[in-house]
């Protein structure tokens, strides 16, 4: 099978795209043809060497898969050949996505939304099951509850604003003006332009000074310090962001906050509720850019450099033929 290979951590370049075995399922492990995957900010952490005392060298990265089951190990119960299914591969093992063929454990697939395509759906098993993990899982997101979202236009943003509003909450996020009609249209109610306001000044302003229940950060920096500032009493602040430098959680603490810091666990359970929310189209894929596998290098590049990109939104997606 042909997989995009990293000898090497660092740039774009140490890719090769080379021809291996395809690996046997084990016990409970499926076999799945990868149609498809997509690219996320881990991804290229992970290429650039930045878990590198996590991984043994060579590794296969990516973190989505979509395709269908074409061999069962041993022992495989809920799954049959021909199912097409969906997934975030098992994290630090070294067998990601960027490859023809995948082996998965089936505890932690689920069956792919009918109703979208392969492309589309592999831009949501990381991205989405964050998301899920963050406002069910660990906030415990109510109806009616107040959540603001930092960084609404990214990969991550975009689902969840998209399930906070299937749970009935009251969402404000932030974003460049370009991109305001488009979260307004996903279900945002409040949408703050963070180039020209301060946003712990507007969420002061739009919540009579009550702050959120919930604050979802998804850029790092000073947030977690400044979100005890525009926290309700009892709030919470939920981070799927390395800290890398110390912080003054003096607000939170007046505020009896809950702090939580996430990094996602892959199960069934999750994949099955967020085919529920595709299928019934309360979650919609946001699929900006596809390149193919030999073109992993300049779908890492895109992705890494968007910053500069105002215009850029949504995941890119990996055809892997």
């Amino acid at each position: 099978m042909k997989a995009a290979i990293l000898k090497e951590f660092g740039p774009v370049e140490n890719f090769e795209i080379v021809e291996i075995p395809i690996p046997k399922p084990g016990y409970r492990e499926v076999l799945v043809r990868v149609f498809a995957s997509s690219v996320n900010p881990l991804d290229y952490q992970v290429r650039r060497g930045d878990y590198k005392n996590e991984l043994k060298l060579p590794v296969i990265t990516g973190h989505d898969v979509s395709g269908e089951i074409v061999e069962l190990g041993p022992g495989v119960e809920n799954f049959k050949i021909g199912d097409e299914v969906y997934y975030t591969p098992e994290i630090f093992t070294g067998q990601g996505s960027y490859a023809q063929y995948h082996c998965a454990n089936e505890s932690i697939i689920g069956l792919k939304p009918k109703n979208i395509s392969h492309l589309e759906a592999a831009t949501l098993p990381l991205a989405a099951g964050t998301a899920w993990e963050m406002l069910v899982t660990r906030a415990q997101l109510k109806i009616n509850q107040s959540i603001l979202i930092h960084g609404g236009a990214g990969g991550v943003g975009i689902p969840t604003i998209q399930i906070a509003k299937a749970m009935g909450a009251i969402v404000y996020t932030t974003a460049r003006k370009v991109h305001h009609k488009f979260l307004r249209e996903l279900g945002a109610d409040y949408v703050i332009d963070y180039e020209n306001e301060n946003y712990i000044t507007a969420i002061k302003q739009l919540t009579d000074n009550k702050g959120v229940d919930v604050v979802i950060d998804t850029l790092g920096g000073n947030t977690l310090s400044d979100s005890g500032k525009i926290l309700s009493q009892l709030g919470q602040v939920v981070t799927l962001v390395d800290i890398e430098k110390p912080q003054n959680l003096i607000e939170a603490w007046g505020k009896n906050a809950t702090y939580h810091f996430v990094f996602t666990r892959q199960n069934r359970n999750k994949m099955d509720e967020l085919t529920k929310l595709v299928e019934n189209n309360k979650l919609k894929p946001i699929l900006n850019k596809v390149f193919s596998l030999s073109e992993i290098g300049k779908a890492h590049s895109l992705l890494e450099t968007k910053a500069g990109d105002k215009d850029f939104y949504g995941k890119i997606g990996i055809k892997i033929d």
